[in-house]
């Protein structure tokens, strides 16, 4: 089994986060979006995984100590890492196909922006399996069409008309990943293009047209972290999820003076704590300093440095130094402000 993983975008709707940080970087409930993605796949999908296949983006964002931290990643599920460069944003099927050398066998392709709790069993009968979730609102999103077999016999974008309610989130499985190779590669030979890219949703409508069975898998949760506010929220079901897994414990190098933690929350080593409240569902990265403040559902980075505030539905960056009032913020790295 492999692990396809395109990560080349910027992230342009989280900002001004990933100024300075991949999307896939940002660290949630105290660890990188990809790194959880990566260890709940192989976690879950019951079968050994032997390459982990990243493609990143421009060497100048995406550099040597990303690199390194990715190469660990693969290693520590045991298997081989391989890092592709998408030069330029042509698609996710474009995305792919830098991969090329790595589709062969089985595969999962899963996008670094979002993390499930899923079951993934799967039918033998399928060449591919394509992970959705049923949502309330499915004209925004792209949405499976099913036959009375309930195999998927259609991929449509934003339906103006209702075709179902299961959405595409971004995670699929190809008992033979080289047949989507094939087609991917026709669609660039073509130039068949939507939204002046290639999609991967045309390289699977080459596989359908040639008789090849695509089924859904059903997902727990969804959990996006596609801008500041989905992230937090995602960020509060990732800490509730570790508490049931046992997690969530204050590691020794932390120092709490004239402070509360309420549990579920996830502290960083050489935190400090002084006369604050913390939590529900906060993230606080290492060696952040908090003094006189209250903080819940939030989601605060490494290096930083908070004073008199109260701070509520909040993400904030890394070697921040923020002395302030009552906020819904979203600051970036190396932002101060005083009040």
């Amino acid at each position: 089994m492999k692990i396809i993983v395109p990560m080349a975008g910027r992230g342009s709707r989280l900002r001004p986060h990933t100024l300075t940080v991949p999307k896939p970087l940002i660290p949630v409930a105290g660890q990188p979006i990809v790194h959880r993605l990566v260890k709940d796949i192989a976690e879950v999908v019951g079968e050994k995984v032997e390459e982990v296949a990243f493609i990143l983006g421009d060497p100048a964002f995406f550099g040597d100590g990303i690199v390194n931290s990715l190469i660990e990643l693969a290693e520590g599920i045991g298997a081989k890492a391989s890092i592709y460069r998408q030069d330029e944003p042509l698609g996710t099927g474009h995305a792919i196909m830098c991969a090329k050398d790595s589709l062969s066998g089985p595969a999962v392709i899963a996008y670094a922006d979002t993390l499930i709790q899923a079951n993934f069993e799967l039918d033998p009968a399928a060449d591919a399996v394509i992970w959705v979730k049923k949502v309330n609102s499915p004209e925004a999103y792209g949405v499976v069409q099913l036959n009375d077999k309930k195999e998927i016999i259609e991929l449509v974008e934003k339906p103006a008309e209702f075709i179902s309610d299961l959405a595409v989130i971004g995670i699929y499985y190809f008992k033979e990943v080289s047949q989507l190779k094939v087609e991917l590669q026709s669609v660039i030979d073509n130039n068949i293009i939507h939204g002046g890219e290639y999609q991967i949703n045309d390289g699977i409508k080459g596989m359908m047209s040639k008789g090849k069975i695509f089924k859904t898998g059903q997902v727990d949760q969804w959990m996006d972290c596609g801008n500041k506010k989905v992230t937090v929220e995602t960020n509060a079901q990732v800490l509730e999820n570790d508490a049931k897994k046992g997690g969530q414990l204050i590691p020794e190098s932390a120092t709490l003076e004239n402070s509360i933690v309420i549990k579920p929350c996830f502290i960083g080593e050489k935190v400090h704590l002084k006369n604050v409240v913390v939590g529900p569902h906060v993230s606080i990265g290492n060696g952040t300093r908090i003094n006189d403040s209250v903080v819940k559902n939030s989601i605060i980075q490494h290096s930083t440095d908070i004073k008199n505030a109260i701070l509520i539905d909040s993400m904030i960056g890394s070697n921040v130094n923020y002395d302030g009032l009552a906020r819904d913020l979203s600051l970036g790295d190396h932002t101060t402000i005083n009040e």
